[in-house]
C-alpha cells in the first residue's frame, strides 16, 4: 500500500492557475501509474488526468485538456497538477490514486479547489 497526500488546493478567481502537488510514501513511486480525480459536491468522481510510471503518455478528460497538465518528479515522490484557466466547473476536491489492475486505490485524502466567478 502506498500513502498518497494531497496539497496545493485554495479559492482562485476564475481564469487564475493552481498546481496541486500529491506526494507518495515508498521506494517504488516510479513504477506506478499516477492520477488525479476530482469530485464536486453531489457528483460522483469523476477522472481528471493520468500519466505513465515515467512521465509518458498522459491522458486527460475532455474538460480539462489544453487547461491542466499532470507531471510526476520520481526523484521526489511526487506527481503534479498544473491547472491553468480555471474556471467555476473546476470546482471540487481533488484526489490522486494509483492504478492498481484495471483500478484505482490508495487515494489520498484530497485537497478542496474553489474557483469563483
Amino acid at each position: 500500500q502506498v500513502q498518497l497526500v494531497e496539497s496545493g488546493g485554495g479559492l482562485v478567481q476564475a481564469g487564475g492557475s493552481l498546481r496541486l502537488s500529491c506526494a507518495a510514501s515508498g521506494r517504488t513511486f516510479s513504477r506506478y501509474v499516477m492520477a488525479w480525480f476530482r469530485q464536486a459536491p453531489g457528483k460522483e468522481r469523476e477522472f481528471v488526468a493520468r500519466i505513465g510510471w515515467s512521465g509518458g503518455s498522459p491522458v486527460y478528460a475532455v474538460s480539462v485538456k489544453g487547461r491542466f497538465i499532470i507531471s510526476r518528479d520520481n526523484a521526489k515522490n511526487t506527481v503534479y497538477l498544473q491547472m491553468n484557466s480555471l474556471k467555476p466547473e473546476d470546482t471540487a476536491s481533488y484526489y490522486c490514486a494509483r492504478a492498481i489492475g484495471v483500478g484505482y486505490g490508495d487515494w489520498g485524502q484530497g485537497t478542496q479547489v474553489t474557483v469563483s466567478s
